[in-house]
């Protein structure tokens, strides 16, 4: 039976290997056919030639990777030209190609990536890092390399490193070069940097055209340029900036990974292309070391024999390299796995292909690759160890754990200065051993080593200088009508003067480079101008910077950059005033009426209870009504000036006058400080108390013209615009605040402190009244994140430091003010508040005194009436009352000797009854008829 089912297996498996149907779903075809396009004699392609052979015979000299299957690789030279490269692709698509390593260029990347996403032919492109060569867009186009995004970062990261703010871009004018710098934009405004100038070239620039456009170049104010081209005229760049001179100590340049990708192939460079490349820094995708890279590096000179790369220079290996051998063994793993699912490699006519049959192109030869969405989806779930590292997709179709080695190029080679990864940003450390931390991005962590700079200097460039194109900077000036100490122009010249102006000059005399600038009038010169328009203006580029009496509010900080404040203000108020003259009654002054009114019935309260405490005690404090009230007042009063000559006996009334004496002397040391300030200070009074005060009422109220206080009395305090009166000079002031606001003129004027005292020093009828009640300063306004800003603070820092910034001050504003004599206003006084918490304690205490007493002469009362009411059989309420009132009364001694007495009469009283009781029992007992005489016989 055995025997026949065996026979019957056998012709059943003959049967269906003669169909030929379940052949190709369970047998491995022999070869599988792959391309690869690249560029031969270009510096990536060269090295990624050799490379890529060297991935396909390790492969299939490894059985254990397909299975027996070989892979069968076609490469087609593109010849550094997108047309080429379009043409050979088309051609792989023509064969039973299942994927293609490549295109080397982003340019031929774009245009077959539409073809490769129609016939479903996975492209992996080891140098094609265009940002926009999306995994969305073109689903089939794998990235096996870092993507460009990450690079920039890198370099936007860089820059922030350094404090710089604005780059110039070099390019190359194609989809590679535009899609790279407009990442580098993005990454860039992330940081709140920015590129200044774009400067593109064709991908086939010539001298000439360099030339042009580094002229170009060196007239702007940017000293930061980053060069995102090709090697094959990268150099070019550096020689002319060379020539021109722009490879000196102001110059930072910082290039792409194709000049790292120059290094290692062609190295070493002829001497002078190294001359031109000093001390420029450079990016270079990041490989881990391992024992891969170790044994394949080890390979690649016996792999490169008889090839050179710059005359006879041996060919080197670049990261590029690195990154095509990995890419061919991570198709060999997908292909694999493709086979473990059960895939086979079929192709099928593109039905809309067929309308183009007989053309002389012959498009429908164009198939398309059954089992191509298979294969891409396990290109992007391959997980292997390669040369690079660790090579894996995340969900967005890029590998994982990008990083960049950041180079410095320093004489006959370069130096590794430190390191970029996405998830720790710049440091010293290999990316690997950061991986397994905290992710840790703060500024604080950002570390470089230090770098040689173009021009063979250690110290960090500025990154800026002013434009060498003849154009000064247009600053302007607040063409002030009033207060003209602080900013005007001379008339009949376009010179200014001024306290303002001499602090600018100074600040500008000590930066550390020449600042060609033209000071503008801003202004008709009959008004005072909207210093906030003026700073609008900065923002639309009408004016390169702006000084003068600029104060530093919100809404302008919005529109631009300040300086450090070189003059600190705010808005106070200013109202007249009148000087309160001394009187009769002066030292009635320090205390309100309620402070009085509350001390005075605390001395009464005071000594009302330690005449309670002590009365029953203390001979003092006995005697007729009328003295003992007498005696109340004196000890009370007198304690003011710890003149009491009554001795304190009970402890209770000692624990109450401690406290009370503690409250008086903080009154009296409050009290004589506050007179003395009365006699000695002179007083003002004004209606007007301060801004909350001016708020509530309904008078008109000044401010200077132009001033921003109008817009923030308006829009913050809600004061109503009809009560707001512009004035324009000074001597307006005056006239309005003498009028008042009931003769047409105003209650109080608000305005900066710094015009202020400049009005106040001549003017001794006003004052400030109430407390300054914004806090803002003054300082030279500029577009944002201008570098001038910043140097300028530090130079005004510097002023103020070495007292130059006060000896200004002093030139301009020192007046003999009125506002710097000692003033004071009513509204100083003492008032009970800030007392109220010395009665509470004293109250409390006499509180607690009086309770302690009261239990205690309860106590003694109730010992007293069980012997003094009980006998006496008095009991009614009235009774006790009355009793109670006495008591109190007496002295405490009396008391208890009265109380001992009774307690011995009665103890005596009682011996009597008991003895009377006594005599009467035993008479009782006695027979009647015993005499003494039968008592005698018996």
């Amino acid at each position: 039976m055995k025997t026949i089912w065996m026979m019957v297996l056998v012709v059943f498996y003959n049967g269906i290997s003669q169909n030929g149907v379940a052949t190709n779903v369970t047998a491995r075809p022999p070869f599988v056919s792959i391309g690869a396009l690249l560029s031969f004699n270009s510096t990536i392609g060269k090295v990624a030639k050799v490379a890529i052979q060297a991935a396909v015979d390790d492969v299939n000299s490894d059985p254990s990777i397909l299975g027996g299957t070989k892979l069968r690789i076609k490469m087609q030279n593109a010849n550094k030209s997108g047309f080429l490269g379009i043409i050979e692709a088309l051609k792989f698509m023509e064969t039973d190609t299942v994927a293609i390593v490549g295109p080397q260029s982003s340019v031929t990347a774009h245009a077959i990536s539409f073809v490769a996403n129609e016939l479903q032919i996975p492209l992996l492109s080891y140098s094609s890092t265009d940002p926009t060569l999306s995994s969305l867009q073109f689903p089939f186009f794998v990235m096996t390399a870092r993507n460009d995004l990450y690079q920039m970062a890198a370099i936007a990261e860089i820059v922030d490193y350094y404090g710089w703010k604005e780059v110039i871009a070099i390019y190359g004018d194609d989809d590679y070069g535009r899609n790279g710098i407009a990442a580098l934009g993005d990454k860039l405004a992330e940081r709140r940097c920015k590129i200044s100038f774009k400067a593109p070239l064709t991908p086939k620039a010539t001298r000439e055209e360099i030339t042009d456009l580094l002229v170009k170049v060196a007239l702007t104010e940017s000293r930061i340029l980053v060069v995102h081209t090709f090697s094959s005229w990268g150099p070019v760049v550096f020689n002319v900036a060379q020539y021109l001179g722009m490879m000196g100590p102001e110059y930072v340049w910082i290039a792409t990974n194709w000049l790292s990708t120059l290094l290692e192939t062609d190295s070493p460079l002829p001497a002078g292309t190294l001359d031109d490349i000093q001390g420029v820094l450079t990016l270079r995708m990041y490989t881990p070391d391992s024992e891969l890279k170790r044994k394949f590096v080890s390979r690649w000179s016996t792999l490169t024999s008889g090839t050179t790369a710059y005359g006879s220079n041996p060919m080197g290996l670049s990261t590029y390299g690195l990154y095509a051998y990995d890419t061919v063994w991570l198709l060999a793993h997908a292909i694999n796995a493709f086979f473990d699912q059960g895939g086979n490699i079929s192709f099928s006519n593109d039905s809309r292909l067929a309308a183009l049959q007989g053309g002389s192109l012959h498009l429908d030869a164009l198939n398309i690759f059954n089992g191509g969405n298979l294969l891409r989806q396990n290109i992007l779930q391959v997980n292997m160890t390669g040369v690079t590292g660790k090579v894996m997709f995340n969900p967005d179709g890029n590998l994982i754990h990008p990083a960049y080695d950041i180079i410095n190029v320093i004489g006959n080679g370069i130096r590794r200065i430190g390191y970029w990864s996405n998830y720790s940003g710049l440091s010293v450390v290999p990316p690997e051993t950061l991986y397994s931390r905290p992710r840790n991005h703060s500024s604080s962590s950002q570390k470089l080593h230090g770098v040689i700079w173009p021009g063979q200097t250690a110290q960090k460039p500025r990154g800026w200088v002013f434009p060498e194109n003849g154009r000064h900077l247009r600053i302007a000036v607040p063409s002030r009508v009033s207060y003209c100490e602080f900013v005007s122009q001379v008339p009949g010249t376009d010179m200014f003067s001024g306290y303002c102006i001499d602090v600018f000059t100074a600040a500008i005399n000590l930066l550390p480079y020449a600042v060609p600038y033209k000071l503008i009038p801003y202004g008709d010169g009959v008004n005072n101008p909207s210093c906030t328009e003026l700073v609008r203006l900065i923002t639309a580029g009408v004016y390169d910077a702006a000084i003068g009496d600029i104060a530093i509010i919100t809404d302008r900080t919005r529109m631009a950059d300040f300086t450090q404040p070189y003059v600190e203000s705010g808005l106070v108020v200013v109202a007249p005033v009148k000087k309160r003259n001394s009187s009769a009654w002066a030292f009635l002054q320090p205390f309100t009426g309620q402070m009085w009114g509350v001390t005075a019935l605390f001395f009464i309260i005071v000594g009302s209870v330690v005449w309670t405490l002590e009365h029953r005690l203390n001979d003092d404090f006995r005697g007729p009504p009328r003295r003992q009230l007498i005696t109340i007042l004196w000890f009370s009063f007198s304690t003011w000036f710890f003149a009491h000559r009554e001795n304190i006996i009970s402890m209770l009334g000692r624990v109450v006058l401690l406290i009370w004496l503690f409250v008086v002397l903080i009154i009296n040391s409050s009290y004589t400080a506050s007179l003395t300030s009365i006699l000695t200070v002179q007083q003002i009074i004004s209606p007007i108390e301060g801004i909350e005060s001016l708020i509530s009422s309904k008078d008109p109220i000044g401010y200077q013209q132009g001033s921003f206080a109008r817009d923030y009395l308006v829009n913050e305090l809600g004061i109503h615009e009809s009560r707001l009166v512009s004035l324009k000079m000074p001597e307006d002031y005056a006239k309005a605040l003498k009028d008042g606001p009931y003769r047409g003129g105003v209650a109080a004027v608000v305005d900066e402190r710094a015009y202020i005292e400049l009005f106040l020093s001549t003017r001794c009828e006003f004052s400030i009244v109430g407390q300054e009640f914004t806090k803002n300063g003054w300082g030279f306004a500029f577009p944002r994140d201008s570098p001038l800003a910043v140097d300028l603070s530090t130079a005004i820092l510097k002023l103020s430091e070495n007292g130059d910034l006060q000896r200004i001050h002093d030139k301009w504003l020192m007046r003999s003010a009125c506002s710097s004599q000692g003033t004071k206003l009513e509204v100083d006084r003492l008032d009970l508040k800030s007392f109220w918490g010395l009665y509470l304690i004293c109250g409390i205490a006499c509180l607690f005194a009086l309770f302690i007493y009261v239990l205690q002469m309860v106590r003694q009362f109730s010992q007293y009436s069980s012997l003094e009411l009980a006998p006496s059989g008095r009991s009614s309420t009235s009774a006790r009352l009355q009793t109670f009132l006495s008591f109190a009364d007496e002295k405490e001694q009396e008391v208890k000797s009265r109380s001992k007495r009774r307690q011995l009469e009665m103890a005596s009283n009682r011996n009597e009854t008991m003895d009377g009781y006594s005599s009467k029992r035993q008479d009782i007992e006695s027979p009647p008829d015993e005499s003494p005489h039968a008592s005698n016989e018996a």
